[in-house]
C-alpha cells in the first residue's frame, strides 16, 4: 500500500485537525536548499549562453560546444541512483555540502580549462552534482517543515529551477558579455561557495533514512504502481517538451519574429514559470491530480498556438506564458506525486528514479526533435510534442477518477 491509499490514522486525523506550522527557521533552510538547486541549475543551463565565446576560443563548432550541456544530463541520470546508494549511510546535510563544493570545484576546472576536453571533463563533474543533488534535495522538503507545509516547501525548492531560468542564465550571459565566459563561470563558483555556506549554517543535520541497495531501484519499480504511473507522467511530460522547446530560437524566427526578439520572449517563458512554481504549494496539496492534467493541457494548448498562431511579438508572448506557466507546474507536482507514492524511507529511491527519467527524456526530447527539425522544419515538433502530453491528462483524469 502506498501512501497515495494510505488511511489515516487517528494521530494523523488529530494532526489535520491542528496542524504545525513551520518556523521562520524551517523556512531559512528550505530557501538554503532552493539556493542549491539554483546554482546547480545554473550550472547545467548557463552554456547555453556561453556557446558561441566558448566554441570560438577552444576551437571548436557551436554543435559541438553543445555537448556541454548535453553530457551533464547523461551523466546526471547514471548519478542519481549511484549517489543514493554510495551516501546511503551518510547524513544528508553533508552529502547537500560535499555536492555545492564539486559544482564549486567543477565550475573552476571549466573556468580554467584551455582544451575542450578539459572542459568537457568538468561538465562530467557537474553531472554528477546535479544527479546526486536532485536524489537528495527533490525530497528532502519532507523532513524540513511540518506536514502542512511540505507542499509550499516544495514549491519553493523547485522555485530555483525557475529562477536559475529568470535570472541565472540571463545574469551569467551577460557577465559573459562584458568580462568573458571564465569570468561568468568563476561567478557561479562564488554562488555555489555562497550556498554551500548557506546549507551548513540553516539546514539541521539530517541523518540517513534510507536503507537501500541497487536491488532497491528495480524491486521499487516493479511492486510500486504508482511510482510506475510517475515515470510515465515524466518521461511525457518531459520528452514532449523538450523536443519542442530545445528548438523554440528557430521555431520563434521560422513564425517571423526577429532574433533579437527571441532573448526577451524566452525570459518571459522562464518568468511565467517561475510564478507558477511558487504558486503551485496550495494547488499540488490539494488538487494534485488536476493540477497534472491541467499543465498538460496548458503546454499542449501552447504548443499547438505556437505552431499556427504565432506571428507578432504579442501573441507570442501570451503563447509562451501559458506554456511556461504549466510547465512551471510540472516539478513540484510531479515530486510530490513521487513522494506521497513512495513508502517511508523510499522516497530518495522515488526521487532518485525521477531524475533518472526527467535526464533521460530530456536528452531523448531534444535529439529526437534534432532529427525532425532537419527533416520536415522547426515548427513539425510541436505537434508532436503536443502529442506527447495527451497521455499526460489521460492518466491524471483516470486518476483522479479513481481517487
Amino acid at each position: 500500500m502506498t501512501t497515495l491509499d494510505r488511511p489515516l490514522s487517528s494521530a494523523t486525523a488529530t494532526s489535520v485537525a491542528a496542524p504545525e506550522r513551520a518556523t521562520p527557521k524551517q523556512w531559512l533552510a528550505v530557501a538554503a536548499v532552493s539556493l542549491g538547486v539554483f546554482v546547480v541549475m545554473t550550472s547545467e543551463v548557463l552554456p547555453v549562453g556561453l556557446l558561441t565565446p566558448i566554441g570560438a576560443e577552444l576551437g571548436v563548432s557551436e554543435g559541438t560546444a553543445g555537448l556541454m550541456v548535453t553530457v551533464p544530463g547523461l551523466v546526471a541520470a547514471v548519478a542519481a541512483p549511484l549517489s543514493i546508494v554510495l551516501t546511503r549511510r551518510l547524513d544528508r546535510r553533508l552529502v547537500l555540502l560535499g555536492l555545492a563544493l564539486l559544482v564549486a570545484g567543477a565550475n573552476v576546472g571549466a573556468a580554467t580549462a584551455t582544451t575542450f576536453g578539459t572542459l568537457l571533463t568538468a561538465r562530467v563533474l557537474v553531472g554528477v552534482a546535479i544527479g546526486a543533488f536532485w536524489a537528495v534535495a527533490g525530497g528532502i522538503a519532507l523532513r524540513l517543515v511540518p506536514a502542512r507545509d511540505v507542499p509550499r516547501a516544495t514549491a519553493a525548492v523547485y522555485g530555483g529551477i525557475g529562477a536559475a531560468t529568470v535570472l541565472g542564465v540571463p545574469a551569467g550571459t551577460l557577465i559573459g558579455d562584458h568580462y568573458g565566459w571564465r569570468a561568468a563561470l568563476l561567478a557561479l563558483m562564488v554562488l555555489a561557495l555562497a550556498a554551500m555556506a548557506a546549507i551548513a549554517l540553516l539546514v539541521p543535520k539530517l541523518p540517513s533514512q534510507t536503507t537501500v541497495s541497487f536491488a532497491s531501484l528495480p524491486n521499487l519499480v516493479r511492486r510500486n504502481k504508482a511510482v510506475r504511473t510517475g515515470l510515465a507522467l515524466t518521461f511525457f511530460i518531459v520528452t514532449g517538451h523538450f523536443i519542442a522547446y530545445t528548438f523554440i530560437s528557430p521555431i520563434l524566427q521560422a513564425n517571423g519574429l526577429a532574433a533579437s526578439r527571441v532573448s526577451g520572449l524566452l525570459l518571459v517563458f522562464g518568468a511565467a514559470a517561475l510564478i507558477a512554481t511558487v504558486a503551485s504549494g496550495s494547488l499540488i496539496g490539494k488538487h494534485l491530480k488536476g493540477t497534472l492534467a491541467a499543465l498538460g493541457v496548458m503546454m499542449a494548448l501552447g504548443m499547438a498556438l505556437m505552431a499556427f498562431a504565432v506571428g507578432d511579438l504579442f501573441s507570442a508572448a501570451a503563447v509562451l506564458i501559458l506554456w511556461g506557466a504549466g510547465y512551471g507546474l510540472v516539478s513540484p507536482a510531479v515530486q510530490t506525486w513521487y513522494m506521497n507514492a513512495a513508502e517511508p524511507g523510499e522516497v530518495e529511491i522515488a526521487t532518485s528514479l525521477n531524475t533518472v527519467m526527467f535526464n533521460l527524456s530530456i536528452a531523448a526530447g531534444s535529439f529526437a526533435g534534432g532529427f525532425v527539425v532537419d527533416g520536415s522544419g522547426p515548427t513539425s515538433v510541436l505537434w508532436i510534442g503536443a502529442a506527447l502530453l495527451i497521455p499526460v491528462v489521460v492518466i491524471a483524469l483516470r486518476a483522479r477518477k479513481r481517487a
